[in-house]
């Protein structure tokens, strides 16, 4: 059994930054992909960024150059760095495990393929709210 644990969310004004954090625990194993996916009312959820355990990373055109996904092998966790926040950011924000041999090749394509059958099987955090006021 996977758990996610997600933190950082909250208020903050446009053009501020916030950082989430995403701690896996559990039968996760070493490698895997995790991608941080929005949800604001009304919207169908969006994927935002990904990263596979080898490091590479994909972002949404919407975040690229605003966003940023990181990781610590160590403490198991990505971050979400949130620079530059727009009011149409504000979202449930929610990051997502899929086990990296359960992705079709090339890995680190499927991994930043946010509407990939695989994400239906993926293991969810509780999700963090990010609101960002004009």
């Amino acid at each position: 059994q996977v758990q996610l644990v997600e933190s950082g969310g909250g208020p903050v004004q446009a053009g501020g930054s916030l950082r989430l954090s995403c701690t896996a625990s559990g039968a996760t194993g070493s490698n895997y992909c995790m991608a941080y996916f929005r949800q604001a009312p009304g919207k169908e959820r969006e994927g935002v960024a990904a990263m596979l355990s080898d490091g590479s990373t994909s972002y949404a055109d919407s975040v690229k150059g605003r966003f940023t996904i990181s990781q610590d092998n160590a403490k198991n966790t990505r971050y979400l760095q949130m620079n530059n926040l727009k009011p149409e950011d504000t979202a449930m924000y929610y990051c997502a495990v899929v086990p990296s041999f359960s992705l079709p090749y090339p890995r680190a394509t499927s991994c930043g393929n946010y509407k990939g059958s695989w994400y239906q099987r993926a293991y969810w955090g509780q999700g963090t709210q990010v609101t960002v006021s004009s």
